[in-house]
């Protein structure tokens, strides 16, 4: 790696210092091309000629419609409507049409508990439980357009009841397992949720967690529930409100056994996702039917080079993010697959657990996130090699972006060298995948997205919006898309000012993002996270990626803090693969060699863990404050809030200058 000049766009606005440059390029394997479902530039030149005629033969060909739309596409900006006029239901896309063709006896979820109990469940025995649950809330009250809360483990009751919602017209918003009850509580109070579909508890680091007394606490606080249905999974005891708590099992058993799948307007409300705002108010992100559904069908079979027939995809996202609920279960489930569900965490009872898994599905496909990663760097290449790991195809990474020495760990040590990395860019508010590589098509670089998809248009702006032909600057997006977001749930305000006030006529992502000079993208991780150093806007990834390019270094936070001298300063937490010992001052200067001395940190912590939230995001937030000396705000999200203690006493005991 060489330190690169930063170019500005042709407008010469302020834009984002673009410092690490990466050379190493990967074409697609000459035996992944032999069966390749992509091998050219087909689908990106159909979609270049006619993005809209494009995606509505990925509606025909992808998905049982009961009637056929009468215009593709409705776009009245800041607004879309997909396949208008057309009417579909999604759990009869994900279900029943498979059973119907004669694949009912196909595996839909291999299920690996965390004590490791397994159950498998074929499209068949999906297809019942759905219609069952599917009448146990119709049972219950629950109307097309009602709104459905869950909030459950990572157990296959959770894709039935989401599948159940589908069927019947309802919208469920999940929340996930590890979100606290006033949270839970805000997002059943702004959804005005009917129902609260959850657990008694369920199996994390070797425990029963318990979920029924935070949703029982949660309900306490709102007033539109008024049924709640508990899944017995932990065997933890529960209080039972009689009237209105009932045993999942009891209402499936008790239930009729036909549900027929009632076609709905492709328009029909699918889900709420709530995600993070500013203003420390969730944003309940607005997903239809008919385009979400073509969109993650879509980006499910090609991004992946799905074989369904032959291939086993696992996802390790809780389906309490948008990640679980496109590529857990709409996608997956949509093309026919057989996925993975896995309810606990990857170290237990050992830090192979994840590899052992593969080995004993016979995974194909997997896809996980950046930070995960970069935590079995830290446990050493010696845990994956105990494991048979040469049935894997495609890896994948999702929700942030990937350091190049991440990528080559997992190149060598997860994909055996031989297996094509897709790292993916979307977000909650897109939907589905919007920039990827193509398996058979496409020559990756450790660390780009490389290229938007067919169908997708996306570009970098500068400050004042002009495009970025070289060098770093904003993501945005010029074209509507089928699975974008359709606003905020009671907030159209708050949509607009949020999405498209700061370009005219174009999405703003909230990410930075860089064009080198063979037109590949690099996402730069949030606007938020640019730190301002003596005139130089530096993107926290690219530090972060130069301190894990170390070869003792397995994860690396970088956030800026305020300094009377530069405007802001470096600050960088590190941690170091297991056992290694590193000077402070090496550190430095490693940065300095790889991407200039204008990025060379003020201070480093060593520490032997970051704060992350239980999803795997690290809080820069909370490192922010630890940095500039503030109290910490609200730590309940994290997984082990004592790292932020130890990372304070750390930063008390370290000289100023690191």
């Amino acid at each position: 790696m060489s330190e690169q000049t930063t170019e500005d766009g042709d407008g010469g606005g302020a834009t984002i210092d673009a410092l690490l440059a990466e050379h190493r390029t990967f074409p697609p394997p000459a035996w992944i091309k032999k069966e390749a479902l992509v091998t050219g530039t087909f689908l990106y030149d159909e979609a270049a000629r006619d993005d809209q005629g494009f995606w509505a033969r990925q509606a025909g060909e992808l998905l049982d419609w009961e009637r056929e739309w009468d215009t593709i596409c409705d776009w009245q900006l800041p607004y879309s409507r997909w396949f208008v006029g057309g009417t579909l239901n999604v759990a009869h896309n994900c279900v029943d049409r498979h059973v119907a063709a004669g694949r009912g006896d196909k595996v839909a979820i291999h299920f690996e508990g965390e004590p490791g109990d397994e159950r498998t469940v074929t499209y068949a025995e999906l297809l019942d439980e759905v219609q069952r649950f599917a009448n146990a809330l119709k049972d219950l009250g629950v109307q097309a357009g009602d709104r459905v809360n869950i909030y459950l483990p990572m157990i296959p009751e959770a894709a039935v009841a989401m599948l159940a919602c589908a069927r019947i017209g309802a919208a469920h918003s999940v929340v996930f397992g590890g979100f606290s009850s006033q949270a839970l509580a805000d997002r059943i109070n702004d959804a005005e949720a009917k129902v609260l579909i959850t657990a008694d508890g369920g199996h994390r680091r070797g425990e029963v967690f318990p979920l029924k007394p935070a949703a029982d606490e949660a309900v306490a606080s709102t007033s539109t529930i008024e049924h709640v249905v508990v899944v017995r999974r932990g065997g933890n005891d529960v209080e039972m409100v009689d009237g209105r708590d009932h045993w999942y099992h009891e209402l499936v058993a008790a239930a009729a056994p036909d549900c027929p799948a009632a076609a709905f307007d492709a328009e029909q409300l699918l889900f709420l996702l709530y995600t993070s705002g500013t203003t420390g108010k969730p944003k309940g992100i607005m997903h239809t039917s008919g385009g979400y559904l073509t969109q993650v069908a879509f980006t499910h079979k090609y991004v992946f080079d799905l074989h369904p027939e032959t291939d086993v995809f696992w996802c390790t996202a809780d389906v309490g993010w948008v990640t679980g609920h496109s590529y857990v279960v709409y996608g997956p489930l949509a093309n026919g697959a057989s996925i993975v569900m896995y309810e606990g965490v990857p170290n237990h009872p050992g830090n192979d657990r994840f590899w052992a898994i593969v080995e004993k599905y016979g995974v194909t496909i997997f896809y996980t996130a950046p930070t995960a990663i970069r935590t079995f760097m830290k446990w050493g290449a010696e845990e994956p090699a105990k494991h048979d790991l040469s049935s894997l195809r495609v890896i994948g990474t999702v929700g942030e972006p990937i350091n190049p020495e991440a990528w080559m760990w997992y190149h060598v040590n997860i994909g055996g060298e031989r297996c094509p990395i897709v790292d993916t860019w979307w977000q909650t508010e897109t939907g589905a995948i919007m920039i990827s590589p193509l398996p058979g098509a496409t020559t990756t670089k450790p660390g780009s997205a490389t290229f938007p998809l067919p169908g997708i248009t996306a570009e970098v702006v500068d400050e004042a919006g002009a495009p970025v032909t070289v060098g770093g600057g904003y993501l945005t997006l010029t074209r509507p898309w089928p699975s974008m977001l359709r606003g905020i749930w009671g907030d159209p305000e708050r949509y607009r000012e949020t999405y498209w006030s700061r370009y005219p006529d174009r999405y703003f992502a909230g990410d930075g993002a860089k064009l080198d000079e063979d037109g590949y993208l690099w996402l730069l991780g949030r606007v938020d996270d640019v730190m301002n150093v003596s005139g130089h806007r530096i993107s926290t990834t690219e530090v972060e990626s130069a301190l894990v390019s170390h070869p003792k270094v397995a994860e690396a936070a970088v956030v800026g803090a305020s300094d009377a001298m530069t405007g802001q300063a470096i600050i960088a937490y590190v941690t170091l693969r297991g056992g290694a010992d590193v000077p402070i001052g090496e550190l430095r200067e490693h940065v300095a060699k790889e991407i200039g001395s204008l990025a060379k940190p003020k201070t480093i912590y060593l520490t032997p863990d970051l704060p992350k939230t239980r999803s795997g995001k690290i809080m820069r937030r909370l490192l922010r404050d630890v940095a500039e000396g503030r109290n910490l705000g609200d730590t309940t999200t994290l997984a082990d809030a004592s790292v932020v203690d130890e990372i304070q006493r750390r930063a008390a005991d370290t000289p100023a200058e690191g």
